[in-house]
């Protein structure tokens, strides 16, 4: 399998009742504008709606200045009356597969906690960690997540825990690491509030190349880190999220 890089965050909220659409939809561009640096495949996206291309790509997401109208009005009139659960999805209006990307984000009312999710088919792929670790300070601005990953989707078929998440090439928790719990990460990168203040920690497992999850001595790496976090205490189960 191709390697497809993804981005996934969990987090909480401390309202009681679900957010509504249009503070739903003005998180992504927020965080749409910090990808959208990166590539001009990343620099538009649509509403995934519609059961055709043509659908697919009337409405455009945003504008420069935020959520566009036409967008709200769509996603407003979809979910009239949704109290308990709801998913905005959004596409970049790529033809070509290499080229394709998509978010989406969750929110709900009760059990699981919200969700984010990048999913990128870009050619090339990453060269290396800088770029997706200004993606996850971005994220942890804006939704303060419990948990946050970047790597390939597919190295969830190599993690330790089933029941817990995965480091693969990055992994962020709302908490401040030392060298010495974590001695097998290749880097911890503090994440700072505007105050300039450690609201959490950035593990990279890898630092000189792309980490690929076809790559064994990759793979042991994040696997030792996530016993080390386990051991610890401090790679936490799904359940308790």
């Amino acid at each position: 399998m191709n390697s497809i890089p993804a981005l996934e965050l969990s987090f909480r909220r401390k309202e009681d009742g679900l957010i509504d659409v249009r503070r739903q939809l003005a998180e992504l561009y927020e965080f749409a504008r910090i990808v959208g640096r990166y590539s001009k495949l990343l620099d538009e996206w649509y509403l995934s709606y519609g059961d055709s291309k043509e659908e697919a790509l009337r409405y455009h997401a945003f504008d420069e200045t935020g959520p566009t109208t036409a967008a709200l009005a769509v996603l407003e009139e979809c979910n009239r009356g949704v109290t308990d659960i709801r998913s905005i999805a959004l596409w970049n209006g790529a033809e070509k597969t290499a080229q394709q990307a998509s978010i989406t984000s969750l929110v709900n009312v009760l059990g699981r906690p919200d969700r984010i999710t990048l999913y990128l088919r870009l050619e090339p792929s990453f060269a290396d960690w800088k770029v997706p670790l200004l993606w996850l300070e971005a994220a942890v601005s804006i939704w303060r997540p419990l948990i946050a990953s970047f790597g390939p989707f597919w190295y969830n078929e190599h993690k330790v825990f089933r029941d817990r998440p995965g480091v693969s090439w990055l992994f962020y928790l709302p908490r401040i690491l030392t060298e010495q719990q974590v001695p097998e990460a290749g880097l911890l990168h503090p994440i700072l509030d505007k105050e300039r203040k450690q609201v959490g920690t950035v593990i990279i497992s890898v630092i000189d190349e792309p980490f690929s999850e076809h790559n064994p001595e990759h793979v042991r790496v994040a696997n030792a880190i996530e016993i080390r976090l386990a051991d610890q205490d401090l790679l936490p189960l799904y359940a308790a999220l």
